[in-house]
């Protein structure tokens, strides 16, 4: 299967593996907090993964998950902050386009942005799995393999973990909203 890929490209499927690694821990965490960390280091790697293939828009959008997940953190629910994430988004995006498979990548920042500054626990899992389907696209159209592994294994951890905070919710009402992040 990797047999003629140039080193860029193998290098490109390696470190979407090490994003892969990241992702799974965080979309196992029950913890919001967690998830948003650990998606920061995950964004790192896929930023390189897909500079290594050549696909800038992706690369420079991935980059700037980075400073939305620090805002999103700092500013929920603030709709001039994300208003503004969202511009930026689609100013960078104007100009890296290279093709129609870039709106993939601008359809998974705008599903981000939306669902972590303005939503929380299973919604803003439901938001973040649809942002994984549109990187998920990208990444198939692109040709990395480990890249779509890694969106593949991101939406179905993240619907187990979705499942698991139903069952939460419906055996302990309330306590959702009751539990409080590490350093809140």
């Amino acid at each position: 299967m990797f047999q003629g890929m140039s080193y860029t490209a193998l290098a490109g499927q390696i470190v979407s593996l090490i994003a892969l690694g990241f992702c799974i821990v965080g979309f196992a965490s029950k913890r919001d907090d967690r998830l948003l960390v650990l998606l920061i280091s995950a964004n790192v790697a896929f930023a390189l993964q897909f500079a290594l293939f050549g696909s800038w828009t992706a690369a420079i959008l991935s980059l700037l998950v980075i400073g939305r997940i620090l805002l999103a953190r700092r500013y929920v629910g603030n709709w001039q902050v994300m208003l503004a994430v969202l511009a930026v988004n689609l100013v960078a995006a104007v100009l890296t386009w290279r093709s129609p498979v870039d709106f993939f990548a601008i359809a998974a920042a705008v599903f981000g942005t939306l669902g972590m500054f303005m939503l929380r626990g299973i919604p803003m899992r439901l938001m973040l799995a649809a942002a994984a389907f549109a990187w998920m696209l990208n990444n198939i159209v692109i040709g990395s393999v480990g890249g779509t592994l890694a969106e593949a294994m991101v939406l179905v951890v993240n619907f187990i973990t979705i499942c698991r905070l139903a069952r939460m919710k419906r055996r302990y009402p309330g306590a959702l909203g009751k539990i409080k992040e590490p350093g809140a």
